[in-house]
């Protein structure tokens, strides 16, 4: 049976307030306020420095985060964040790592003032630990941030919070990615606010109860205390800067940075044409062995100064996984904002928010109510989110001379999920996300190709993890991990490459390896181009069930591709779940970005070029771009404008393709 709706659950859902609400819902606490005068007092000088410090320690976060935990989720791909926030829980900075994670941990720590002042009360020392997406501070109950108040003389000052990506925290699946969940009670159960630190000690009932969960208790426990030394760090630079420069003078600071980049982008926004640009992002199965298609409709428009983000027509939440609260809707939000329109503007939230109105109704896909399942929102319905906020933010920066370079097409459609679970080398259990298609293709430009394995827009500083510490790391052993042929989308500007990995089974005692893999993408493309540039290439996986590799090493030959492996080849559905045996073999290819512009009208010396390095292939050459080579290789151009004429012959329907 399938609940869908709980009572009294409406409690946990993030309510925006504004910051004389959160003031007076916090009124029992001494909290640091200024007035206006001493924003406008502070000289250019001061604000400066006190600005590049403000920055340089979220940085220090980050490290701090990095240096302590034993994640390689968090330690080689990045996958975390860090922020510091003024009193009332607005953003003043957040890191260059997964901004989709900052996006919604100014909605917790509202939250917090909101129930927590009374009873538990909040003190000096104190940290809060959530996973609860309807709270926020993260975007599934994978994401666990820690934030901590930060007191001066008595007086709330700011606070300070950290989250990553934990890998598991229980459900029925390994990595707390139930692919065939259908609400959020097969997943880790949400974690509303609760004090785990109290007046700098970490509790140990709350810590148990925690990691009590965890398939990998140990692991998460290491995290939990790197997030806790973040904080630490954040909070002793914090205190050594306000013993510099005064209380006030640093609030002032922080004050001016928000209307300072809310001003810049209103400017920006004013010198834009008014108008609506829509889009819609789809995924295909909310669980596996569903094979339904959803939609996420997009009508964004610009009126002066302000950027209204319509989401009327989404579909209604679904039994599965793949559904996000609205904190996965702001987190589809803000990644494409800040890396596409405010560029040149500094990344203080708190400030752009007050540029954005957002319409959305309450139970579907991107705003569901409890309890949807939200396992994997993150790189879902967020993700989903995200593609169609690029691809209306592109078509809207397109139509100004000035500001068209900032427009990207969309990049990597979706994350191509892998977990491993089981027994490790050494003889101890593990889980991880296998990060290798962080590494996707990003969206071409209005000027230039999109970058081949670069990223993702969502995490400027994302990794991938070498191929040598996953081997090190984990029972597994790496056939090949490289970029793919034809998977950037095609355009007068090529979308990036995506790539693939194909791996076995190696050196566990279990011998088995249990998997789970999730991709959207299989049913229909998701980096969608722009201006007339195509899609990104599909998701595309493959497990090879008793193959004869070890065969082929015990003769000196590793197989370089799918077709030199003999065994049974099943191609996989959007979610499955099973193990590997030893001589199994798992090949996935997460997708490129989207392309700019029309394909016939690339420059075919590029195309050439594309081919010799193994871009494009011959026969895309041909299909797609119109390009003919001769038997050398070298370009035909009497071939090439006859093939592209008879392309554009084919559009207008007066020939056959062939």
């Amino acid at each position: 049976m399938t609940i869908t709706h709980v009572s009294g659950s409406e409690r946990f859902n993030f309510v925006q307030r504004s910051p004389a609400e959160l003031l007076a819902a916090a009124s029992n606490l001494a909290i640091h306020t200024i007035d206006e005068r001493a924003i406008e007092a502070v000289d250019p000088l001061t604000f400066e420095v006190i600005r590049h410090r403000l920055a340089a320690i979220t940085e220090d976060m980050g490290d701090a985060l990095k240096r302590m935990s034993g994640s390689v989720v968090v330690t080689d791909c990045n996958d975390f964040s860090a922020a510091i926030a003024d009193e009332t829980g607005d953003l003043v900075l957040v890191g260059v790592y997964n901004t989709q994670l900052a996006a919604s941990l100014d909605m917790a720590i509202k939250w917090t003032l909101e129930h927590r002042c009374e009873r538990p009360g909040i003190k000096p020392g104190d940290m809060f630990l959530c996973n609860d997406p309807w709270v926020g501070g993260g975007l599934h109950q994978n994401d666990v941030s820690l934030f901590a108040p930060l007191f001066h003389d008595g007086k709330l000052f700011a606070w300070t919070g950290a989250v990553c990506h934990q890998v598991d925290l229980g459900g029925v699946s390994p990595g707390s990615w139930s692919v065939s969940g259908r609400d959020v009670f097969w997943e880790s159960t949400p974690v509303p606010p609760v004090k785990i630190i109290e007046g700098g000690e970490l509790r140990p009932d709350i810590e148990d109860m925690y990691l009590r969960r965890s398939r990998v208790p140990k692991l998460i426990a290491l995290d939990l205390r790197a997030k806790l030394g973040a904080n630490n760090v954040a909070q002793e630079r914090l205190d050594q800067l306000i013993g510099k420069y005064g209380p006030d003078t640093v609030k002032a600071v922080m004050k001016r940075m928000m209307a300072d980049a809310e001003k810049r982008l209103r400017a920006k926004l004013s010198s834009l044409p008014n108008g609506t640009w829509g889009a819609v992002a789809h995924q295909d199965g909310a669980r596996a062995g569903d094979d339904g298609i959803y939609k996420i409709v997009l009508q964004m428009s610009k009126q002066g100064d302000s950027l209204t983000f319509d989401f009327t027509g989404t579909d209604k939440q679904v039994e599965g996984f793949i559904n996000c609260t609205f904190a996965g809707l702001r987190g589809g939000i803000m990644p494409i904002v800040l890396t596409m329109l405010c560029n040149d503007i500094p990344w203080v939230p708190g400030g752009i928010y007050r540029c954005l109105n957002i319409i959305s109704e309450q139970g579907t896909i991107n705003n569901c109510t409890f309890p949807a399942g939200v396992g994997k929102a993150s790189v879902a319905s967020a993700w989903a989110t995200q593609n169609a906020v690029s691809e209306t933010i592109a078509s809207m920066l397109v139509t100004h001379p000035q500001h068209c370079r900032g427009a990207m097409s969309v990049c990597e459609g979706t994350w191509d999920l892998t977990v491993l679970a089981g027994v490790d080398q050494r003889g101890g259990p593990f889980v991880t996300m296998l990060c290798d298609s962080m590494s996707g293709g990003l969206g071409a430009r209005t000027d230039r190709d999109g970058v081949d394995t670069g990223g993702q827009s969502c995490i400027p500083m994302g990794r991938i993890a070498d191929v040598e510490i996953n081997e090190f790391s984990f029972p597994m052993l790496y056939l090949w991990r490289r970029e793919e042929v034809d998977s950037g989308g095609p355009g007068r500007f090529r979308g990036g490459l995506g790539a693939s990995s194909c791996f076995i089974p190696h050196d566990s005692p279990a011998g088995r390896v249990h998997l789970v893999v999730s991709s959207p993408g299989k049913a229909l493309p998701l980096a969608h181009g722009l201006c007339g540039g195509y899609p990104a290439n599909n998701s595309y996986d493959v497990l090879v069930r008793a193959t004869d590799v070890h065969q082929q090493f015990a003769a000196g030959r590793i197989p370089r591709n799918l077709q030199d492996i003999v065994g049974q080849h099943d191609e996989l559905p959007s979610h499955a779940e099973t193990d590997l045996d030893p001589g199994d073999v798992y090949y996935t290819h997460w997708q490129g970005g989207g392309g700019y512009g029309d394909p016939l009208l690339r420059d075919p010396h590029e195309v050439v070029h594309d081919i010799h390095r193994q871009r494009v292939s011959a026969h895309a050459a041909d299909m797609i771009y119109g390009v003919v080579c001769d038997a050398d290789g070298t370009l035909d151009d009497a071939a090439t404008q006859t093939r592209r004429n008879q392309l554009r012959e084919v559009r207008a329907g007066d020939r056959k393709a062939g």
